[in-house]
């Protein structure tokens, strides 16, 4: 999350990260769809832990003690509501989550927190790159974070990541999810990255292709 130099390495580091999100999107969309799912969908943590170093090895910490404390606020408010939502319904509906997102704590995954952090960060750099208004970008993040839900919701219980004792992701659940969605936005607004870098579109648009192709998949 800092400045740097487009040095040969960090030029090598950034198409090997691209090179490394679109390996593991693309070879898993494949093998699922080939009908190698019960094989892939436990890989899932790997998936996620994968894309948080990568994050993390392009995009060091900008502002030392004062990033990790943001950072790691983040991923404490989505544990948190997590919590909440899976032991009183309170937030997002009643739902609880599959055996594919590993070691849980109260119900809820330790990854589910990084996926908060990495979607934040991933739609926060994105929005405050095509949009120069600071509040309208942190608007357009929050409303990033609720489109991709979107597309998640429907899949997420075949995945064997969570399920919704409805049978289906309730209105409520996207009116709570861009909520705090909009309160991570605020929380890391000045905490981005300075320089334009490709990995977070191309980490983002990844996962938009990936949960759309199998949301258009198991809908028709």
């Amino acid at each position: 999350m800092n400045q740097f130099s487009a040095t040969p390495f960090s030029v090598e580091k950034r198409q090997l990260s691209i090179f490394l999100i679109w390996l593991v999107t693309i070879s898993g969309s494949i093998g699922i769809w080939l009908g190698y799912g019960d094989w892939f969908f436990p890989k899932t943590p790997f998936n996620l832990l994968l894309g948080v170093v990568l994050l993390y090895w392009n995009f060091p910490m900008k502002n030392g003690g004062k990033s990790l404390v943001i950072w790691s606020s983040v991923y404490l408010l989505g544990m948190g509501t997590e919590i909440v939502g899976v032991n009183t319904g309170l937030l997002f509906g009643n739902y609880s989550y599959g055996n594919n997102m590993g070691l849980k704590v109260f119900g809820v995954p330790l990854l589910i927190g990084i996926n908060w952090v990495v979607l934040t960060f991933l739609t926060a750099t994105i929005s405050r790159r095509l949009i120069v208004n600071k509040w309208a970008a942190i608007l357009m993040g929050a409303l990033l974070m609720v489109g991709l839900d979107f597309f998640i919701e429907p899949v997420a219980p075949i995945f064997d990541y969570w399920c919704w004792d409805a049978g289906y992701a309730p209105l409520r659940n996207f009116v709570d999810w861009f909520i705090i969605s909009l309160f991570m936005q605020l929380l890391v607004m000045n905490d981005l990255p300075e320089k334009k870098h490709p990995l977070p579109i191309h980490h983002f648009i990844s996962q938009v292709l990936f949960f759309t192709f199998f949301y258009a998949s198991y809908s028709f």
